[in-house]
């Protein structure tokens, strides 16, 4: 009886062992004919590569979507040896980037990872580098296209600003452990100069600094990090705060003026500070954008401070934040949207985007605040801390802010207080798979268009962040820009 019941079940499971087999057979069987590998991405292009540094790794994946196994004779940079670029095959390297015999299984894939170095090539723009990998199945040829840019840079390590130096324009410079200048010494900073910052990477200056950017070319500080944050994802590296150290302006004495400077991403954008009372150095920027800091954008203490015509946006914590000194500000957009990213999570700390501290021994503090916007996520995003509120020398007009309406008003006039619902700027959010990156120009229905700003300061800054017309019809606009339609943007 046991002998039949083996028996039984013996003839019961051989058609699923056949049919088990069979599968596998068919999941193994190479049949080359007709194949067609299909690819993640058909070119791959790299951001700018800085020559001698090489690139982040980036991947590509190929996929056998067939019904049978397929084997690659060869897989291969066209370049050979003397590519610029590197691959990895599954993990497995080779000097002369030439791969054997590859077999994809059924319904399956492999992954392809892709460097590229670039030599010095001794010109100031970058320089388009090609090649292909290529996919030999039987006669048939497939390529994957690869292209990169090089560029030139000069790179500085450590280095210290002995004597006054104005760099150069013609390349970027990328700075590693910090650039230092010393007491008594001024660094220029002549327009279209781009300084990119490693990890870490601060301007230390304990002298003048002077950044003479103009409209066209803008003096750029930024962290080295030109590619996405992840290859599969469209987000630059370039929106991701703390990516450097920062800006620190140190000198007791120090007078430093920025002009048409645009900053993003580090740790702290400027840190103007003085610690001894009997000094007030002092620090002017114009017609700027200071955005996306992982701490604050701007950091007075005991200088004086005038900002014009400048987007000052988004930080982890405070984004502008004062103390001891006299500050004005005039026609500036100071808005905090720091958590309203997809690019990759943030949190931002529960503090206003403007902090006025005059509650330590710090030196006198006189604020203005014209023309301005000052909004954000926070339901109170203008914050003043003093023992006398009524005797605090503050000035603040023709301003839209988003905080509580205060009882005592003697210090604000004619501002447009936010409400609920208020639709401010263009975007103030950061969607990638959606609308795209922030955008503080005004929208059509701002409460800031028109009826806030005072003209009166306006003709004193009569072009916009835009260099347009903020005058052209009648009435200006709070903030950096004026609202345009978008035909005639």
């Amino acid at each position: 009886m046991k002998n039949q019941l083996k028996i039984y079940w013996l003839f019961l499971l051989m058609p699923l062992f056949f049919i088990l087999f069979v599968g596998c057979e068919d999941d193994l069987r190479i049949d080359n004919q007709g194949r067609v590998l299909q690819f993640s991405k058909d070119t791959l292009t790299f951001d700018t590569v800085f020559t001698n540094i090489g690139s982040a790794t980036a991947k590509v994946l190929v996929y056998n979507k067939q019904n049978k196994a397929v084997n690659i004779s060869e897989i291969k940079l066209a370049g050979g040896a003397a590519s610029a670029f590197r691959i990895n095959v599954d993990g497995a390297k080779s000097a002369n980037h030439l791969f054997r015999d590859i077999t994809i299984r059924a319904k399956d894939s492999l992954y392809i990872f892709i460097e590229v170095k670039v030599d010095p090539t001794d010109v100031n723009t970058p320089v388009l580098v090609q090649d292909s990998i290529v996919f030999n199945v039987e006669d048939r040829h497939q390529r994957i296209l690869l292209e990169a840019y090089g560029q030139d840079v000069e790179v500085l390590r450590g280095q210290v600003i002995t004597s006054n130096t104005t760099l150069n324009a013609d390349k970027p410079y990328l700075i590693y452990d910090s650039l230092r200048v010393n007491p008594d010494v001024t660094l220029t900073l002549p327009a279209g100069a781009v300084l990119y910052f490693h990890h870490n990477a601060n301007l230390l200056v304990y002298g003048n600094l002077r950044a003479e950017g103009t409209f066209e070319r803008p003096v750029i500080m930024r962290g080295d990090r030109l590619d996405n944050i992840m290859y599969d994802k469209p987000v630059p590296y370039k929106y991701v705060a703390g990516q450097w150290g920062g800006v620190y302006l140190l000198s007791k004495t120090g007078s430093h003026v920025l002009n048409h400077v645009q900053m993003s991403s580090g740790y702290v954008g400027l840190y103007f500070y003085n610690e001894d009372r009997n000094y007030k150095p002092s620090l002017e920027v114009n017609n700027s954008i200071i955005h996306n800091f992982l701490l604050y954008n701007i950091v007075a203490v005991n200088g004086d401070l005038l900002v014009t015509n400048s987007e000052i946006s988004n930080s982890g914590s405070y984004t502008v934040y004062l103390n001891g000194g006299k500050h004005a500000f005039y026609h500036c957009t100071i808005v905090n949207f720091f958590s309203r990213s997809s690019g990759r999570p943030t949190n931002r700390d529960n503090t206003p985007a403007v902090m006025l501290m005059d509650l330590n021994k710090a030196l006198a503090m006189e604020t203005v605040f014209k023309n301005c916007i000052i909004t954000g996520t926070s339901t109170n995003e203008f914050a003043l801390a003093t023992k006398f509120k009524e005797q605090y020398k503050g000035d603040f007009q023709h301003s839209y802010i988003r905080k509580a309406e205060p009882s005592e008003l003697p210090a604000y006039k004619n501002i447009c207080w936010y409400e609920k619902n208020d639709t401010v700027f263009v975007r103030d959010v950061y969607d990638y798979k959606k609308e795209g990156y922030f955008d503080f120009m005004l929208d059509s229905i701002s409460p800031a268009r028109d009826t806030v700003a005072d003209p009166q300061i306006s003709i004193q800054y009569p072009l916009d962040l835009k260099g347009r017309n903020r005058l052209a019809d009648g009435q200006p606009d709070a903030g950096a820009y004026e609202w345009y339609p978008k035909s005639a943007q």
